[in-house]
């Protein structure tokens, strides 16, 4: 189906109850340089996770995960580069940190740009098509068989999106639109080429959370 897209506190008191259950929380970031920051944050929330905003490297060193939003890809590699978080970006992830991107975010993190000379994270090892799937007025809402997230389908909102060209041999294609990935994990680092973070739908922020270590 396809549709258009729309003090000190007391032990015993309740405050004390909240503030653990606050610590409790993995505390995962969201790259606060442009895109969908805001509603990536209040999605975590939802799914169960203390959500940041990072725009520097001591924000990125506390958190246990990282999303990376969609906006526009070359910008926010220009940014990365001038606030100094590419490379301890890179270094987190290769020691094992979970990161998620999302829709530009996605191209941030893949190895390769179809048809185009344009830098990336190097963190996924897909390549892919920005605007793929057609300009704005082409978005839309797609209800997508996601088989790791169990019924019913996933209400997926592509903007502008990307798709998958190809995928090396380690990387696992969650889910596909057409003949095309759109949903994709490699150890510890995910891609999806929707946006997750403008539906209510939790599963796939709690499938992100999933992939922190116990």
């Amino acid at each position: 189906m396809r549709r258009r897209w729309k003090a000190s506190i007391c032990e015993r008191s309740p405050r004390a109850n909240y503030s653990r259950r606050v610590a409790s929380k993995p505390q995962v970031g969201v790259l606060a340089l442009q895109g969908d920051v805001e509603e990536h944050l209040a999605a975590l929330e939802r799914a169960g996770a203390r959500g940041v905003a990072v725009k520097n490297r001591a924000a990125l060193d506390a958190c246990a995960a990282l999303v990376i939003p969609g906006g526009e890809s070359t910008t926010v590699i220009r940014l990365l580069d001038r606030f100094a978080l590419a490379e301890p970006l890179r270094e987190r992830v290769r020691a094992g940190m979970p990161l998620w991107g999302t829709c530009m975010g996605m191209i941030v993190v893949a190895c390769a740009v179809a048809g185009l000379d344009q830098p990336t994270l190097g963190l996924l090892d897909v390549t892919v098509r920005r605007n793929a799937f057609g300009r704005q007025n082409d978005s839309a809402e797609v209800e997508l068989a996601i088989p790791v997230l169990g019924e019913p389908a996933y209400p997926a909102i592509f903007i502008r999106a990307p798709w998958i060209e190809s995928a090396g041999p380690t990387v696992e294609v969650l889910a596909s639109y057409g003949e095309h990935g759109v949903m994709v994990r490699q150890g510890n680092v995910l891609g999806t080429s929707f946006h997750p973070e403008l539906t209510e739908d939790p599963r796939v922020h709690r499938y992100f959370l999933g992939m922190l270590a116990p």
